[in-house]
Order: C-alpha cells, then sequence, then structure tokens
C-alpha cells in the first residue's frame, strides 16, 4: 500500500499515555523510533529490548498497550515471541514491522494470522530510509489506534470489574443494598447503530466487493474459510491496504481459506465466477464492462482517501457494472475508505454489510459505513461470511 497521510496532530487525548514497547535487534531503529514517541506526553515508551526473548519476559512487567515488534532477531524472532506475548498479556496490540520483501511479507502475514493487530513495512536503517515522514506518520497513526482502543478496553473491564466488598484486616459496615441496577457493571460500548437497517437488494447477487485494512487479513481469512464453498456463482474482488508483495503473499493465504483460486488482479483480465481477485499494491484496481465481459482494469493514479489501493475506486466501478446484483461489505480498517463507494452501491440498487465495532480491530472504515445508514448489515466478523453464503443461497 501506497499512502499519503494527512497533516494531523500526534497529541492523544487520554487520561494515560499510551505505553509503548519496542522490540528490534537495530538500536539505530530502537533510538529513532523511541524519539518519535519521547516528544509526545500522549505516549510513554515503557520498554526497549533487543530480541523477543527479552520482550516476553518483560511483557507482565512494563505492561504495553502497543508493541513494535520486528520478525528477524537473534535468540528469539517475533515470530516465536509473538504467541508468548500475547498468552502472558492478552488483549496487548502487536504491530510488526517487516522487510519489504517477498520473505517479509510471508512472515508479516503469518504473524497477522498468530494473532498480530498489524503489520507495517519498515525501510531500511542502513539507508537512514527510516527516517521517511511516510513511515514515522504512518506508524505513529497505528500506534495512536490501536493504543486507545487497547485502553478503552481496558477502561471497559476496569468498570465492569466489581470493588472489593472488604479491606484486608478491616472491618468494613456493609453499605446499605442498591438497586440491582445501579451494581450491575457497565455495559460494553455498542457502535452507533443506525435506527433502522436497510432493506437488501431483492436481486440474485451477480459479485462480491470487500474493503478492508488494519486487521484485514485476518477478517479476510474468516470471510473466506466460511464463504469459498458457496461462491462457485460470482466472482469476489477484494481491496485491502497492502503494499506490492504483501498483496500477492495474501492472495496465497486466502486461496488456501477459500479453497477457491485467488490471485492479484491484472489490467485487461476477464473476472469469472468462482474466483478471489486482490487488488495489487500500489495500483487502484476497477472493473469496466467490455462487450459481455467484466474486466479489470489497473489504475496509476493518485491515492483516494490517502490509500492505493484504495476501496472506494473498486466498489463505485463494481456499482455501475453490477448495479443491484452487487453485494459490498467493508471490514476493520483505519480511517472512512469504502463509506462513498458503498453508498454509491446503494444508490445503484446494491447491498452494503459493515463489521461491528466490536469484533474490529479498528472501527475506522466499517463505523464510517456504518454512519452513512445505508447498511443491511452491521455484524460481527464470525457472522459475516455465514450472511454472505445466505445471501447467495437467496436467504435475506
Amino acid at each position: 500500500m501506497t499512502v499519503a497521510s494527512p497533516e494531523t496532530s500526534d497529541t492523544i487525548s487520554s487520561r494515560e499515555p499510551i505505553r509503548v514497547m519496542i522490540v528490534d535487534d537495530s538500536a539505530v531503529v530502537r533510538g529513532i523510533i523511541g524519539n518519535w514517541f519521547a516528544g509526545d506526553p500522549g505516549f510513554a515508551v515503557v520498554a526497549s529490548h533487543f530480541n523477543g526473548r527479552r520482550a516476553v519476559d518483560d511483557v507482565t512487567n512494563s505492561k504495553p498497550d502497543v508493541i513494535i515488534l520486528d520478525l528477524e532477531m537473534p535468540e528469539m524472532g517475533g515470530l516465536d515471541a509473538l504467541p508468548l506475548i500475547l498468552e502472558r498479556k492478552p488483549g496487548t496490540a502487536v504491530i510488526v514491522a517487516s522487510t519489504l520483501s517477498q520473505r517479509g511479507a510471508e512472515a508479516s502475514i503469518t504473524a497477522l494470522n498468530l494473532g498480530a493487530a498489524d503489520y507495517l513495512p519498515k525501510p531500511s536503517a542502513a539507508t537512514n530510509k527510516i527516517n521517511s515522514a511516510e513511515f514515522r506518520a504512518d506508524l505513529l497513526q497505528k500506534v495512536r489506534e490501536l493504543g486507545l482502543k487497547a485502553r478503552r478496553r481496558i477502561e471497559r473491564t476496569a468498570a465492569a470489574r466489581p470493588a472489593p466488598a472488604l479491606t484486608a484486616g478491616v472491618a468494613v459496615a456493609a453499605p446499605a443494598p442498591a438497586p440491582v441496577a445501579k451494581l450491575a457493571p457497565q455495559p460494553i460500548a455498542k457502535p452507533r447503530m443506525p435506527e433502522a437497517l436497510r432493506r437488501p437488494s431483492t436481486a440474485p447477487v451477480r459479485a462480491i466487493v470487500i474493503g478492508s485494512s488494519t486487521g484485514g487479513p485476518q477478517a479476510l481469512s474468516k470471510v473466506f474459510t466460511a464463504l469459498g464453498p458457496a461462491m462457485a456463482g460470482v466472482p469476489v474482488l477484494v481491496t485491502q491496504h497492502m503494499p506490492p508483495t504483501f498483496t500477492t503473499i495474501l492472495a496465497e493465504h486466502l486461496s488456501r481459506s477459500a479453497g477457491r483460486d485467488a490471485r492479484e488482479g491484472t489490467d485487461g483480465e476477464v473476472v469469472v465466477p468462482g474466483r478471489i481477485y486482490v487488488a495489487p499494491g500500489a495500483r487502484h484496481m476497477l472493473i469496466t464492462r467490455s462487450g459481455q465481459d467484466v474486466v479489470i482494469r489497473l489504475s496509476d493514479a493518485p491515492p483516494v482517501n490517502y490509500c492505493k489501493p484504495a476501496v472506494d475506486p473498486l466498489f463505485q466501478s463494481a456499482a455501475a457494472v453490477y448495479g443491484a446484483n452487487l453485494l459490498g461489505v467493508v471490514l476493520t480498517g483505519m480511517g472512512t475508505d469504502g463509506a462513498k463507494g458503498g453508498q454509491a452501491i446503494v444508490a445503484a440498487g446494491g447491498t452494503m454489510i459493515a463489521q461491528d465495532e466490536e469484533t474490529s480491530v479498528v472501527w475506522g472504515m466499517p463505523g464510517a459505513m456504518a454512519a452513512t445508514g445505508v447498511c443491511s448489515g452491521i455484524l460481527p466478523i464470525d457472522d459475516i461470511g455465514p450472511k454472505l453464503v445466505g445471501f447467495l443461497g437467496g436467504r435475506r
């Protein structure tokens, strides 16, 4: 993915700073990244380690909200450390960092499937590209979003936990009974739902389009595991915010999840039922009609919604081709990409579904889609695949 980041303040409004652990075998990288966070009171670097073993041993002591984890390190690399970190401190948001190579892409996708929240292609420290403004902005945004969600999760858990009735060794007078409603734990915040969901299209589904970003590879894997056996009669087109090479590896993983042929889309390729098409990194993927065929068009146009590939161009072009026969889905991700395209799908007579807040790694894209009021479903990730299967079977 090529991302052109908007100018935003790095200041985080929160009662407690986001606690960050940096794990990288390069002292240069640890120093540069640490300095980025050091000047902002919204962040606190609570630990910095040169290998995964040190991170695993320290995670329960330093209690980070977010860990930036290099994948290739001596003694214990990121892939070995990741499950141990999540076992010792569940709920920690881990951002894995890897090189822009096939090996790095494969390792990143594997890490996401092991429970990492997101990935970040790491520029070379040797060439000082680690200091690039784009990498810095992308990293800070990811840590901010994931850290704030981790904070909200912790606060909800604390609010739901009843206070102890006694202090050790001290007799405490029992308070007068309170109404049950006041003693009940605070409920977990729910997504802002529209007053009513929109009725879905009654036209048969001829194609499915899906957009995703942060947390997307894990979500896509779940969707395609359920959807794969039922999608023989329709193509599925996916835009996931990812850079080149990473999208190639993603397509391979989706093929295994779905048990279907999945590939990066190529310019001029005819779209056929039963196949998954993934937008290639750094190119927008659109579709158009050519005679009786639907064909893929790749575009090198500027980023849309600061992203390339972007979801909106795919959704908008697919709406023009399939109209009421199109089913669109927006999964977890930062930003608002997909909301305008989703509205175009519904305006053309099609149907939109968004992932719910609780199961999204970041409820940016699906939250923006839900806020438009045109969704016919706002669902947990485990329900989306079966819901798509139902649509394909004519069940609304």
